[in-house]
């Protein structure tokens, strides 16, 4: 199965003084199978792009509560899917359910353990790494989703559109980078490059993605143990 994953960076909306402005980016993913055609309804969403700036240090942009991003548990789903927020930013975990979860990380960027607690309760991770972490629930295996902490402010995550904002960019040299769940990680590294960023035209250029075929949801609990079927057929 190919993945192909088209970034379009046109020309941007400059700011009044000239320095800084948005990069627009509009993400396709397309999906073949041999002897399948291509389907007309594929979700774009969730691929993350981001700058890092080479000549400077990034700007300083400091994360009010007004603004602290939420993972909601609902519907025994994590909403949104796919997180991306700045190295130090905390994240909401409000449970929407009237049942009990426990949202876990074992792996790669943040590991943590948020124990058990009912609806109406939510709890916070402040991610102070870069990293991708992989979140779970102990009690529900279906239940899957992923925060990306990246090391600058100048960062966005396609929606269903394939639409993608990097806001309030200067102009600069910078180390575009890319991270997208079902492709393989030597695959995304091979998309990391350095590029320009200048007025009037801001264009990052074309970039594919080949999703990785062995690419699957399955996981272990907490504890690296298959999750147990609940007792007497009963869930929550």
């Amino acid at each position: 199965m190919i993945a192909r994953v088209t970034l379009c960076l046109g020309l941007a909306t400059v700011c009044a003084h000239g320095q800084q402005s948005s990069v627009v980016a509009q993400v396709e993913v397309v999906r073949q199978r041999a002897g399948e055609r291509r389907n007309a309804d594929t979700n774009f969403a969730d691929v993350v792009v981001w700058l890092v700036p080479t000549d400077a240090p990034p700007a300083s942009d400091p994360v009010s509560p007004a603004r602290v991003p939420q993972v909601v548990q609902r519907n025994k789903t994590f909403e949104p899917h796919v997180v991306a927020v700045r190295v130090g930013s905390a994240v909401q975990f409000p449970n929407q359910d009237p049942f009990l979860h426990n949202v876990f990380s074992l792996f790669d960027g943040k590991r943590f353990d948020l124990g058990f607690y009912e609806a109406g309760w939510s709890r916070a991770v402040r991610f102070d790494r870069a990293g991708v972490s992989f979140l779970f629930c102990n009690i529900h295996s279906e239940m899957s989703a992923i925060v990306v902490a990246v090391p600058t402010p100048y960062f966005d995550v396609s929606d269903r559109q394939g639409r993608v904002t990097l806001t309030h960019v200067p102009n600069g040299r910078y180390r575009m980078e890319v991270w997208y769940e079902r492709s393989a990680a030597e695959e995304l590294r091979t998309l990391a490059r350095v590029v320009t960023v200048t007025n009037p035209n801001r264009s990052l250029g074309t970039i594919r993605v080949a999703e990785n075929p062995s690419f699957t949801l399955t996981h272990k609990n907490k504890y690296g143990q298959d999750y147990v079927p609940p007792a007497n057929g009963i869930t929550y």
